[in-house]
């Protein structure tokens, strides 16, 4: 194809083009030394190429001087991530995570926008949510780094909090007994996972059972598509409570951050929660079979560079004033890393870290322990 036939072919002048964008992009300050040899020789006669310091993104002025990310969270998982009120802010983003990277930004020469999205933008589904695989932002807070099928699409920051997600089981109470209780193997029974979340549905298999010592097996997962406007964890307690699963795969956590009280404005529905020891209890808590690292600042794109720019940031931080001010501000002193800031003390364990094997509450209180110490 000669010369005259290209130039009449929009199709190839199109491609061209998308080229030369794509060089901007990715070139940085390579590509002004290349367009300077397309005309004047003088390079007064053209602009510096902006030298490319994050990862760019589309409809973003990237950082001039420094780094510019953006961050982003949902606002249905306190104390990591919610909506602040009246008087500490006027209905912002907020959290464990929110007040980590602000914080660590200054002292490290970076600038951190923070936002909110959804979490299935994030991730969704076995999958990167459009959020990340198309450039929304640069990365979502606070996820747990679990083994599995994440790590095949994403890549986690370092650690802003110790391994302090263990995952758990949830079933349903019947006149105060549990419809399966810790001794159960799972086989035949039907696991709803909360779609989106840690744990993954892919890591329930690899966990043990503590009160046999024995892997689950023979178990249906169920991952119910994303509804709009409700909360994935509300749509699994759904399954549970109607009958369609016998156990949630869950967050240890979770039935205790999803007590509604004062200082969180819910993004959920409190009264499928309020039945907490009394409708429902875990049948196990307190294991981390499904986890490489604990919270995390970022999770981003497999490939984006981005822990390159926050994971010096992160292990300067953690060694500050302000980090242990955060964790306590949270009521996360149990889960952070200690610095010489943290005063010396006997450390203590919330009842949803330890195994199952060592509860001594009942199924009122919310956790049920192994059926032979009953």
């Amino acid at each position: 194809m000669g010369a005259s036939s290209l130039s009449s072919n929009p199709m190839v002048v199109y491609a061209g083009l998308l080229g030369m964008v794509l060089l901007i992009a990715i070139g940085g300050g390579n590509l002004g030394a290349t367009l300077s040899t397309c005309g004047s020789s003088d390079s007064s006669d053209h602009a510096d190429v902006h030298q490319v310091l994050e990862p760019p993104l589309p409809g973003v002025i990237p950082g001039k001087e420094r780094p510019k990310l953006l961050l982003a969270q949902d606002i249905d998982w306190p104390p990591y991530a919610f909506i602040s009120e009246p008087p500490e802010s006027d209905f912002t983003v907020a959290g464990f995570g929110n007040d980590f990277a602000k914080g660590m930004a200054p002292g490290c020469g970076i600038d951190v926008v923070t936002m909110e999205t959804q979490w299935g933008k994030c991730w969704n589904e076995g999958k990167l949510g459009v959020g990340l695989e198309t450039g929304y932002y640069h990365g979502c807070m606070t996820y747990t780094h679990t083994i599995g099928v994440r790590n095949r699409y994403a890549e986690f920051s370092h650690g802003i909090l110790q391994a302090n997600k263990p995952a758990g089981l949830i079933t349903r109470l019947v006149d105060g007994v549990p419809h399966i209780d810790g001794n159960s193997n799972l086989m035949g029974k039907n696991i709803v996972d909360v779609t989106g979340w840690a744990p993954t549905s892919d890591t329930l298999g690899i966990v043990t059972n503590q009160c046999t010592q024995a892997r689950f097996e023979g178990f249906t997962m169920l991952t119910p598509a994303s509804v709009e406007g409700q909360s994935p964890n509300d749509v699994a307690m759904d399954y549970l409570m109607d009958g369609r699963a016998d156990a949630i795969w869950i967050y240890a956590d979770q039935a205790h951050n999803y007590q509604c009280g004062p200082g969180v404005t819910p993004q959920w529905d409190c009264s499928k929660w309020s039945g907490f020891g009394t409708n429902f209890s875990y049948i196990h808590v307190g294991m981390f079979g499904h986890v490489y690292n604990g919270t995390t600042l970022t999770l981003s794109k497999k490939g984006s560079g981005l822990n390159e720019i926050v994971n010096p940031c992160i292990d300067k931080f953690l060694q500050t004033k302000e980090y242990y001010d955060i964790c306590t501000k949270h009521g996360l002193e149990d889960s952070c890393y200690k610095n010489s800031f943290f005063p010396a003390s006997e450390e203590a364990h919330n009842i949803w870290v330890k195994k199952t094997s060592e509860l001594t509450t009942t199924c009122a209180d919310g956790y049920c322990p192994c059926p032979s110490a009953q």
